[in-house]
């Protein structure tokens, strides 16, 4: 049957169905999973009230017509359900979806679908998830990641339970299931995150451009974390007083509805003044004005006359798969770092195999322990309350993590006492 279709929907309802005349009755229909539900004479009240209804019941099923929820839910069936409701609730800073969080959770689930997706999901218990973390442990994957995984596939099944799709006697069973404790089984330990010395920080600098060293020193100089370095914008910026604060318009605990105050002293001023731009709403650090510094670069070291090759921006693709970006992201700025300490520290070459793979490892650092750099550094000058401070945190049992302890104080003592 022809039918007109309006842009009505519940707005209550994100993705609802919509709302639509069916013009051969004159009723209101809303098509849910396949099959049409008449909600009596359009525009009126009781049609209304009778959508909402309908889609309120078919939402509340995980989105099933009632014969498909009459069957047991599978544990393929909550996978999809999850993964459609986490694709909108995981947010990056910038409010958009949080690729490397979603990455996660794909990959936490995908043994659950391999071994056990077409299990009623009534049916999965603390067996069937122990099968899972033995093949995460037989992966090679640390203590930290399996506990992370296996976390994320019990809060599948909360999802589930919450939404009355699975019997809550599951998720009861698997709160009961333990993660993995330290030295208590066969997974391997992740290895400590270290303070980065500053001899190899400075080594990779003729390597990176100056918008990568640019995030580099003014990590080093704040203790900021990589995600809110590569958000700074002159907007952000209180420039009133001599040090200035920076508040990220988004970060890390922002949906705690906690605060996030940067301080920038002399040395990270300077850094700063170098990317201002007139508009302040823009990024100071672009991977486009990186790009754009590179083409001029090769431009001005050109030997051949301008009458003669190609001509400055002739030689591009009309449509290219990928053009720089507007800002960093935290995975651009760490492969940025990555690619300079692999040419800044280039394997010797009387090292092969295991002897080169474990040089890289240790001639390799990533943007986190330039944190780490600055929280031991203040700790050793200012204390370890100062530390909390600087880095943001809410805990001085978190900074601890974070600032490395002064062994040069407790080697005072033990000359002095010991």
């Amino acid at each position: 049957m022809p039918r007109r279709t309006l842009k009505n929907a519940d707005p209550s309802i994100p993705g609802s169905p919509r709302y639509r005349f069916h013009r051969a009755s004159g009723q209101a229909v809303v098509t849910l999973s396949g099959r049409d539900t008449y909600c009596g004479p359009y525009g009126s009240v009781e049609s209304a009230e009778r959508y909402r209804a309908a889609v309120s019941e078919w939402v509340a099923r995980g989105r099933r017509a009632p014969e498909a929820a009459a069957l047991p839910l599978s544990v393929n069936e909550l996978v999809l359900g999850y993964l459609e409701w986490a694709d909108g609730y995981y947010r990056d800073p910038a409010g958009g979806a949080n690729q490397r969080e979603l990455w996660h959770v794909k990959r936490a689930l995908r043994p659950l679908k391999e071994n056990f997706g077409r299990t009623a999901a009534r049916d999965f218990g603390p067996c069937k998830l122990e099968v899972i973390r033995e093949g995460l442990i037989a992966a090679g994957l640390c203590r930290g990641v399996v506990n992370k995984y296996t976390n994320r596939i019990r809060h599948a099944f909360k999802w589930g339970t919450a939404r009355e799709l699975v019997p809550s006697a599951v998720w009861h069973a698997l709160s009961a299931f333990e993660n993995l404790k330290r030295g208590r089984s066969d997974a391997p330990e992740p290895e400590p995150i270290r303070a980065v010395p500053d001899g190899m920080v400075d080594a990779i600098k003729p390597h990176v451009g100056r918008q990568v060293w640019g995030l580099i020193e003014l990590q080093r100089y704040t203790g900021c974390r990589p995600g809110e370095a590569v958000l700074l914008r002159a907007v952000d910026l209180d420039t009133s007083g001599p040090v200035w604060l920076y508040r990220p318009a988004h970060h890390k605990t922002a949906y705690r509805g906690k605060d996030r105050v940067i301080a920038l002293g002399p040395r990270a001023q300077a850094v700063v003044r170098e990317f201002l731009k007139p508009d302040v709403g823009a990024y100071l650090f672009s991977p486009a004005d990186a790009d754009r510094e590179h083409r001029d670069a090769l431009h001005a070291r050109r030997k051949t006359p301008l009458s003669c090759g190609n001509r400055p921006g002739t030689h591009r693709k009309a449509r290219p798969e990928k053009s720089p970006g507007e800002r960093y992201t935290s995975s651009s700025y760490r492969r940025a770092i990555s690619v300079a300490c692999y040419k800044a520290f280039p394997v010797p070459a009387d090292l092969t195999g295991a002897d080169a793979k474990q040089w890289r490892r240790d001639h390799e650092w990533h943007p986190n322990q330039l944190r780490h750099s600055f929280a031991t550094h203040v700790r050793r000058d200012f204390g370890l309350d100062a530390a909390q401070v600087a880095l943001g945190h809410s805990s001085a049992d978190v900074t601890q993590i974070y600032a490395e302890k002064n062994l040069a104080l407790a080697a005072q003592v033990a000359l002095k006492i010991g």
